[in-house]
C-alpha cells in the first residue's frame, strides 16, 4: 500500500524537468526542505496546476518513490503577489543554506512571521538575521564581538568574520591590511539599533523606523557580506 504524506509549505524554487514535468523545492512544516516531482503539471488538463507554483504557500500531498518524491495533490492556501523581491531573496537563502530534508519548525515559524511583513523594506533583514541565528550565526550587537568592550557609537564596524559589530581597535589590523572593502565595514549607530531590534524580534518598533537611504544601503551591504561569509557553500 502506498503511503501518502500531507503537509503545508512555501514553494521557493521551480525547475523544468521536460516538456510536461516540473520539480518544486518546498520548505514544509513537517519535513523541512522537500524536492517534489510534479508529473505532467504543465499540461492544461493537470489538476495540480491550480494548487502549486513558485511563491505559493500550499497544502501538498506526495508519495515516496524509489528515487524521488512525487506530488499527488496540491491546494493553494495563498499566492504572494506583493513583496516579490523579498520573496526571491528569502528563496535564495533557503536554497543556499538548507540542502537536505530535516524538520525545522523554528525556521518554518520564522517564514510565516516574515510573510506577514512582506511589504516592509526591512522584511528581508528581519528574516535573514533571525534565520542566521537559528543556523548558529547569531551576531554580537551589544558589545565588541572581538574584545567584548563597550561600543563607541562614533567608531563602530561590522565584521561577519568576527561575528558581528567590532570596535575601532579590533577593526584596525584588518583596515591596515587594506581589507576594508571586505571586512570590517564602517557603520553607524543606526545600523546597530536596527540589528538589535531585529534580533529581539521587536517588529512593532522596527516597522515604524524611518531609515535614511545611506543606512538602508549599509544594511543591505553588510547583509550580503554576512550571507557570503556564513553560507556553507560560500555562495
Amino acid at each position: 500500500m502506498t503511503v501518502r504524506y500531507r503537509t503545508k509549505g512555501f514553494v521557493f524554487k521551480r525547475a523544468e524537468r521536460n516538456e510536461a514535468d516540473q520539480t518544486f523545492s518546498i520548505f514544509t512544516k513537517d519535513f523541512g526542505r522537500l524536492e517534489l516531482k510534479a508529473k505532467s503539471i504543465r499540461k492544461i488538463t493537470s489538476k495540480l496546476r491550480a494548487g502549486i507554483d513558485i511563491f505559493y504557500f500550499s497544502e501538498i500531498e506526495f508519495i515516496q518513490g524509489k528515487n524521488d518524491k512525487t506530488l499527488t495533490d496540491a491546494l493553494k492556501i495563498k499566492k504572494f503577489n506583493a513583496g516579490i523581491k523579498t520573496l526571491s531573496q528569502i528563496s535564495d537563502v533557503l536554497d543556499n543554506f538548507i540542502k537536505g530534508q530535516e524538520k525545522d519548525e523554528k525556521t518554518f515559524d520564522l517564514l510565516n512571521e516574515t510573510f506577514d511583513k512582506i511589504d516592509n523594506k526591512l522584511a528581508f533583514q528581519y528574516f535573514f538575521w533571525n534565520f542566521a541565528s537559528l543556523q548558529g550565526y547569531r551576531i554580537e550587537v551589544e558589545n565588541c564581538a572581538d574584545c567584548k568592550s563597550k561600543l563607541n557609537p562614533y567608531n563602530i564596524y561590522f565584521s561577519a568574520k568576527d561575528g558581528g559589530v567590532v570596535c575601532k581597535n579590533c577593526a584596525s589590523p584588518a583596515l591596515t591590511r587594506n581589507l576594508a572593502q571586505i571586512f570590517p565595514q564602517k557603520i553607524n549607530s543606526d545600523i546597530v539599533k536596527v540589528l538589535r531590534l531585529i534580533l529581539k524580534k521587536n517588529w512593532q518598533t522596527v516597522s515604524k523606523l524611518k531609515i535614511e537611504p545611506k543606512s538602508q544601503n549599509l544594511l543591505e551591504e553588510i547583509l550580503q557580506n554576512a550571507a557570503h561569509s556564513f553560507c556553507p557553500a560560500h555562495c
